[in-house]
């Protein structure tokens, strides 16, 4: 009896010890290990592309180099699309410009009330360019080079590199490509996540792929970073000062991911890290034309397609707002004004906060919104001259602090309108999807006003 209770014993010690992180990944390596000697036993023969392919390896994947090609390539791509989209943003827009011109002839030539002009034109047409103009370009860039990426074999390196950082967190690898994929757009992230197959690990990439800014706040973040980051710095000097400003968000946002993944771990989500055992696949030629077509059109469209539903009743609400009045002041006026106090401890203003909540749909339309507030126009607004908008901004007490909060605040925020409808769909619960927008807005509040009383504490602004 004595000896079968010590043979329990000794296989519940096992098992226990079998189950720990460290002695999963010596069982995995020694696996591996031993793998590799037989078939380096059994094949002599190495043919070019296995050779080339093990020598880039040691680069992509190594402790050393592995980290920085990974911020140069993921440069490399943020600077073609924000290149790539000027231009062809730029003419959208001014098609849409030339388009709701004719509209506005042909309401003033039906004789249409105004207000119906207001709602259909200045508010559903104007929005909805809005969001194509500035949605579209980019993803029409940035999904293709993505899918590139992924066709040549580098994203699974890049999941390779994130695994260490990822694990450690309680989380799993393949959340790095998810993240990666909400650099384009957080609501297809939201679909990526299905390549987890681990429910908790998933979940917690659902609750954190919000943090790294998606399509909709690059425009937001560029433009703040040139008028007020780079301020003091002209030509190159600027571009790259400007660059290095949007990286810096994109960092703090890959930091967060990881922290509240830490955190998330460690209490809602507790459990031990799925074991990420990763075969590298070999480098291979992608087939250009294939993989920017099906890019292009399925994932820029489909995204682009949601983005709209949600986003044109959102403008419809805004040119309400800003043209019904209660008293002498708009509805939209008043909601500024309950807001503001608040907004001040955060280092913004009631304009600034006002716009974030309006343009939950979309990203896009926050900064049109506050223009439209600050205006005071009645409908969404575009500035085109860079020095009028600082002008704008300055005469409504912006400082540099204002314009690093807004840069703050938009990044760390409760997620996007379509965001939420594609959280909910995938976790088919509302507790989850009220998780997703609840902790990204607390920890956004939070970061806002430490930032704030730090910087006034210290007698900075």
């Amino acid at each position: 009896m004595q000896s079968n209770q010590a043979y329990g014993d000794l296989l519940l010690k096992k098992a226990k010890l079998i189950g720990t992180k460290q002695t999963r990944d010596q069982i995995v390596s020694t696996i591996f290990s031993s793998s590799r000697e037989i078939c380096g036993q059994a094949i002599a023969y190495k043919n070019k592309d296995q050779m080339k392919s093990e020598k880039l390896d040691r680069v992509l994947t190594s402790p050393i180099w592995g980290f920085p090609i990974m911020l140069l390539m993921l440069g490399a791509v943020f600077w073609l699309t924000i290149a790539g989209a000027n231009v062809p943003s730029s003419m959208i827009a001014e098609a849409f410009g030339t388009a709701e011109g004719y509209l506005t002839l042909f309401f003033n030539y039906i004789q249409a009330p105004g207000w119906l002009h207001g709602i259909l034109v200045l508010g559903f047409f104007r929005g909805t360019g809005w969001v194509v103009s500035v949605m579209l370009p980019p993803m029409a860039i940035f999904f293709p080079v993505f899918a590139l990426l992924e066709n040549y074999g580098y994203l699974p390196r890049v999941a390779f590199n994130m695994d260490r950082l990822f694990k450690r967190a309680g989380a799993h690898g393949k959340q790095s490509l998810t993240m990666a994929m909400g650099f384009g757009c957080n609501a297809a992230a939201i679909m990526s996540t299905r390549i987890i197959e681990s429910p908790r690990e998933r979940m917690l990439a659902i609750l954190t792929n919000n943090f790294v800014p998606c399509n909709g706040r690059w425009p937001t973040l560029i433009l703040l970073s040139s008028l007020f980051m780079a301020a003091g710095y002209t030509g190159g000097a600027a571009t790259f000062v400007t660059a290095a400003a949007v990286i810096g968000m994109v960092l703090i946002g890959i930091t967060v991911t990881i922290a509240v993944s830490w955190v998330l771990s460690k209490t809602a989500l507790k459990g031990v890290p799925t074991h990420y055992t990763l075969e590298l696949p070999p480098y291979r030629r992608p087939k250009i034309i294939n993989t920017v077509l099906r890019s292009s059109i399925d994932k820029s469209w489909n995204v682009l397609k949601r983005a709209i539903i949600v986003a044109a009743p959102a403008s419809v609400l805004t040119w309400i707002l800003a043209n019904i009045y209660i008293g002498d002041s708009s509805i939209l006026l008043h909601f500024v004004h309950f807001l503001d106090p608040f907004a001040h401890l955060l280092g913004l203003d009631g304009f600034i906060l006002a716009a974030f909540i309006i343009g939950l749909p979309a990203n896009e339309i926050v900064v049109p919104i506050l223009l439209m507030g600050y205006l005071a126009t009645g409908s969404l607004t575009e500035v085109d001259d860079l020095a009028k908008l600082k002008t704008i901004f300055l005469d409504h007490g912006w400082t540099w602090l204002t314009a690093l909060n807004m840069m703050l605040f938009s990044l760390l925020h409760f997620p996007c309108g379509t965001t939420l409808i594609n959280i909910y769909k995938e976790t088919k619960s509302k507790k989850w999807t009220f998780l997703s927008f609840a902790i990204p807005t607390v920890i956004a509040i939070a970061v806002t006003f430490l930032t704030a009383a730090i910087v006034r504490g210290l007698g900075l602004v």
